[in-house]
């Protein structure tokens, strides 16, 4: 019988003693039927090749990146899962109004909630401006979305003893993982079951409940068209100004 290593984490970011997990275990609880996982990071391709490893079969495009957020469904051990890849995000390019919109999407596509974000990122490519973009769209989904959120550390391109842990404490990276209260993965050496046990961890910390964005879009919607009204009336006092 295959028994996996899965390491829980305590409050420090350091790992406990592995826990044995067989292959007939239960990763959702029973009277759960669907599992609904956003992915979000700093590579298309990486979150795409996540998304197919999960499901153990080929169903996202790792070459060319969508534009609109992508939905594919799956069965893993009798229970459907919902994998909503949404365009790249943390792009620096990316407006306001895409943000926005996407986030939008990616609320209907996943309503009346998701149970789990996760976050895969490259930790070479893992920047200060990434950390803070990806904060900004965990907030704009709910306040409350770090509680849902699993961390995936893609593997470095280039591997050397001690380098795993260099990444560790790379400054972006290790504020996400405290961010997100520590709930983090390595994908190098990483079995399908192992994060669908660790997905599963975040849904029962939750007793199987997702988030709720609705209670925060209309305080977002509001704010949003507050700015929108602010830029308008700068833009209509600088042009008074310069006609004065």
């Amino acid at each position: 019988m295959l028994h996996l290593n899965l390491y829980f984490l305590c409050a420090s970011g350091a790992a406990a003693s592995p826990v044995k997990l067989s292959s007939s275990f239960e990763f959702l609880p029973p009277n759960m039927s669907e599992l609904r996982v956003v992915l979000l990071g700093n590579s298309w391709s990486q979150r795409s090749s996540v998304g197919n490893f999960i499901l153990g079969e080929n169903k996202f495009s790792t070459e060319a990146e969508a534009d609109w957020c992508l939905t594919v469904r799956g069965r893993v051990k009798e229970k459907h899962i919902v994998l909503i890849n949404i365009p790249d995000l943390l792009h620096p390019n990316m407006s306001e109004y895409r943000l926005r919109r996407n986030v939008g999407t990616c609320e209907r596509l996943s309503d009346p909630g998701p149970h789990v974000f996760l976050l895969v990122l490259q930790p070479e490519d893992f920047t200060e401006e990434h950390k803070l973009k990806l904060c900004r769209v965990l907030n704009l989904f709910s306040h409350r979305s770090f509680y849902h959120s699993l961390v995936l550390i893609s593997t470095p391109r280039e591997e050397s003893p001690g380098l795993m842990e260099k990444y560790h404490q790379h400054p972006p990276l290790k504020e996400m993982i405290r961010d997100c209260h520590y709930r983090f993965l390595w994908q190098k050496d990483l079995e399908p079951a192992e994060l669908l046990t660790r997905l599963g961890q975040v849904v029962k910390e939750h007793d199987g409940d997702h988030l709720s964005c609705r209670s925060d879009r209309w305080t977002r919607l509001m704010e949003y068209e507050m700015m929108m009204f602010d830029d308008m009336m700068s833009h209509i006092l600088s042009k008074s100004g310069a006609a004065v």
